[in-house]
C-alpha cells in the first residue's frame, strides 16, 4: 500500500494516512457503534413494544430478526458500493436511510410497519459496520492500521455491553419510542459531522467497477483466502462470546445472583472499563510485539477463563453464593477480547487493500451473524443457572482457539 492517499475531487478535504485526526477516528468509532447500539439498546423495551404494538409475546424477537436481515443485506451491498463510488457518498446515503427509518420506528403504531422500518434501518446502518474499517485499510496497514483499528474496536466492543443499560435508563424516564428518537438524532448528527470532516480515502484510480458477476467473484476470492477467513472467524467468535454474555446476563445477575438494577448496571460499567483498559494496553503493545502474538494472548486468556468458569459451574463449585468469583471470571473472559477484535480485523485485511470495502462487508456480516446465533442460543438454553452463559462463552473461545491454531499452520507468505 502506498503511504499516502488522495481524496477524489468530489470529496471533503482528506486527512493524511496513518495519522487520521482524532476527530475523524472518533467519528469512525461512533459510526462503527451504530450496529451494536441499535441492536442492544432496545432489548429492555421488548415487553413495552409488544404491548404497545399489540403483537403478542415473543414478537419483539421478530423485529430483531428483521434488523439482522437488513444488516446482513446492507453490508453485502455497501461493501461493493463503497469500492465503486468511494467511502463518503455511500456512507452518507446509508446514514440517511438509517435516520429516516429510525424515525419511522419511533412514530409507527403498526407491528408490521415497525418490522419494515427496522429492516430499512438495518440496510442503512450497515454502512457503519463496513465503511469505517475500509477507511482504516485505505490509509494504513500493519502496526499503524492496528493502532487505529484498536480505537474503533474499543467503541465497537463497549457499545453492546453498555447499550442495554442505556436503553433501560431511557425507559425509566420515557416511552420506548424515545430510544428510536435518540437513534434518529444519532444518525442526523453523524450525517452532519461526516459531511464536514470525513474525507474520501479511496482515489478514483483504485475504484472497482460495479459488475454483479465481478462482485460475486470478488466475495468468493476473499472467502477462499485462508488468512482472511480464519481471522474473520476469530473476530466473529469474539462477538459470539460477547453476545453470549449479554444474552444470558439478565438471568444470571438478576434472577440467579439477585443483583439490583443499579448493581447490574454497575457491573456492566466495570466490565466495560476492563475491556477498555485491555484494548488500550493492546494498542500500546503493538509497537513492541507482533500483532498475531497479542491476538493469541487474548485468545488464550479468554479460553482459559471461559473453560474454568464452565468447569466450576458444571460441578457446582461456584453458585449464587460466590458472586465475586463469577464476576471475576466473566470480566477476565470479556476483557481479554480487547486483545482480539482489532488485531484480528487488521490481519484479516492484510491482503485485501484493493477491495477493503468488500472484505469489511464480509467481516461485518460474519460478526453480526455470529452475534445473532449466540443470542438465539442463549434464549434457547435460558435457565436459572450460570452454565448456559459459560457454555456459550466457552464455545466462542474454543472456535477462536481452533482458528488461531489453523492460522499458525499457514505458510508465512499467506499470513
Amino acid at each position: 500500500m502506498p503511504s499516502s492517499t488522495h481524496a477524489s475531487s468530489d470529496s471533503a478535504p482528506s486527512s493524511s494516512p496513518d495519522t487520521l485526526s482524532y476527530n475523524i477516528v472518533a467519528l469512525l468509532g461512533l459510526l462503527t457503534a451504530i450496529g451494536p447500539v441499535s441492536t442492544d439498546m432496545y432489548l429492555p423495551a421488548f415487553p413495552a413494544i409488544e404491548q404497545s404494538l399489540g403483537s403478542g409475546n415473543g414478537s419483539a424477537q421478530m423485529t430483531l430478526a428483521t434488523w439482522f436481515i437488513g444488516l446482513s443485506l446492507g453490508q453485502f451491498c455497501s461493501g461493493p458500493l463503497s469500492d465503486r463510488f468511494g467511502r463518503r457518498q455511500p456512507l452518507l446515503i446509508g446514514m440517511m436511510i438509517y435516520t429516516l427509518a429510525s424515525a419511522g420506528c419511533a412514530m409507527t403504531s403498526d407491528f408490521y410497519s415497525f418490522c419494515f422500518f427496522r429492516f430499512l434501518a438495518g440496510i442503512g446502518g450497515a454502512v457503519g459496520a463496513v465503511i469505517p474499517r475500509a477507511i482504516v485499510r485505505d490509509v494504513a496497514t500493519g502496526r499503524a492500521g492496528a493502532r487505529i483499528m484498536t480505537q474503533l474496536m474499543l467503541i465497537f466492543g463497549v457499545a453492546p455491553v453498555l447499550a442495554p443499560s442505556l436503553g433501560g435508563a431511557v425507559l425509566m424516564f420515557g416511552s420506548w419510542r424515545w430510544i428510536f428518537w435518540i437513534a434518529t438524532i444519532y444518525g442526523l448528527c453523524s450525517i452532519i459531522i461526516s459531511s464536514f470532516i470525513l474525507p474520501d480515502t479511496l482515489p478514483i484510480s483504485r475504484r472497482n467497477p460495479l459488475d454483479p458477476t465481478a462482485i460475486i467473484v470478488r466475495y468468493a476470492r476473499i472467502l477462499r483466502e485462508p488468512n482472511f477467513l480464519l481471522c474473520a472467524l476469530i473476530s466473529s467468535a469474539g462477538t459470539f462470546v460477547t453476545f453470549a454474555y449479554i444474552g444470558a446476563a439478565p438471568i444470571v445477575f438478576e434472577q440467579m445472583l439477585h443483583f439490583t438494577p443499579s448493581s447490574f448496571a454497575l457491573f456492566f460499567g466495570v466490565n466495560a472499563a476492563c475491556f477498555i483498559l485491555a484494548n488500550q494496553i493492546s494498542g500500546h503493545l503493538i509497537h513492541r510485539f507482533e500483532i498475531s502474538r497479542l491476538m493469541i494472548a487474548g485468545i488464550t486468556v479468554c479460553f482459559s477463563t471461559a473453560s474454568l468458569g464452565l468447569f466450576l459451574a458444571t460441578f457446582h463449585i461456584i453458585t449464587a453464593s460466590n458472586p465475586l468469583i463469577i464476576c471475576l471470571i466473566i470480566t477476565g473472559c470479556t476483557a481479554s477480547l480487547g486483545f482480539v477484535g482489532a488485531n484480528a480485523s487488521v490481519l484479516a485485511f492484510h491482503h485485501h487493500g484493493s477491495h477493503a470495502g468488500s472484505a469489511s462487508a464480509l467481516l461485518g456480516t460474519l460478526q453480526f451473524a455470529f452475534g445473532a446465533v449466540s443470542g438465539g442460543l442463549m434464549g434457547w438454553l435460558a435457565s436459572n443457572s450460570l452454565i448456559p452463559m459459560m457454555f456459550g462463552m466457552g464455545l466462542g473461545a474454543t472456535l477462536m482457539v481452533i482458528c488461531a491454531t489453523l492460522r499458525q499452520r499457514l505458510p508465512d507468505s499467506e499470513k
